[in-house]
């Protein structure tokens, strides 16, 4: 099975443990407004790659990626679950580490069909980076023009397989940086025995150019960049909300 690919970056650090091969598939229904990559947004365009044509990729440069491995983002990765059913068939074959990185927009457990695959998908994942774009279900439609509700459901089923899971949440001046909803994210993910690490992201506002370069209206345009001094604070706050959580459940 082919996947519609965006781009590829052969030395990235920020998208799961250690030095990763990264693929970034095209296609994504959410339209988060501090989205860096709205060019991954249609369904159509892209590159169509085969899954032996990425790893013989991976496979040129490897020595790099000890302690590391394939990561694939987006766009939306889960909106092409067949294809990373092949690709990770692969990787796994090669003893490849395996993460992806989602919103978990594309889940839905009445979709008895794509959960079956997805089922199958997951006994080749080692790790799901959970991008939580806003705990409160209005604002996240606010947001991402999409609901949340089968998001957070997602956690649960990542929980159920036992995969592990690391959350991201980005910090936005005046949109999701409330201490209110921070606080109950981290009750909310405190729940989940999957739960391995947390990344609170600053935003930032490099992607700006890139709308006006693609003709397109930035929503949060003179929003500032977020303090990188009080993600920590931030991050704090998301904390108090799983230590509470786990103490509830004790």
């Amino acid at each position: 099975m082919q996947g519609r690919i965006h781009s590829i970056e052969t030395f990235g650090t920020v998208d799961g443990p250690g030095v990763r091969f990264v693929v970034f598939v095209q296609g994504c229904p959410m339209r988060c407004a501090y989205c860096h990559n709205p060019d991954t947004w249609a369904m159509t365009g892209g590159t169509m790659m085969e899954p032996a044509d990425i790893i013989e990729q991976y496979e040129r440069n490897k020595g790099f990626y000890r302690g590391g491995g394939i990561t694939v983002t987006g766009g939306e990765p889960l909106m092409q679950v067949d294809f990373l059913i092949d690709l990770f068939t692969l990787a796994k074959e090669k003893e490849i580490h395996t993460c992806i990185d989602s919103s978990g927009i594309a889940f839905n457990r009445s979709n008895t069909d794509y959960v079956e695959k997805l089922d199958k998908l997951m006994t080749l994942t080692d790790l799901v980076m959970l991008d939580i774009k806003h705990i409160n279900p209005e604002k996240h439609k606010e947001l991402t023009q999409q609901p949340n509700e089968h998001i957070l459901d997602f956690c649960r089923y990542l929980d159920e397989k036992g995969v592990d899971m690391w959350i991201r949440h980005v910090v936005v001046p005046g949109i999701t940086d409330d201490d209110k909803y921070l606080e109950e994210l981290g009750y909310f993910i405190g729940q989940f025995h999957n739960l391995k690490a947390l990344d609170v992201l600053p935003y930032h506002t490099m992607g700006e150019k890139k709308y006006e370069s693609l003709g397109m209206e930035y929503k949060l345009k003179g929003v500032p960049a977020m303090d990188k001094e009080k993600v920590v604070d931030k991050k704090a706050v998301i904390l108090q909300g799983i230590k509470k959580r786990r103490a509830d459940m004790a």
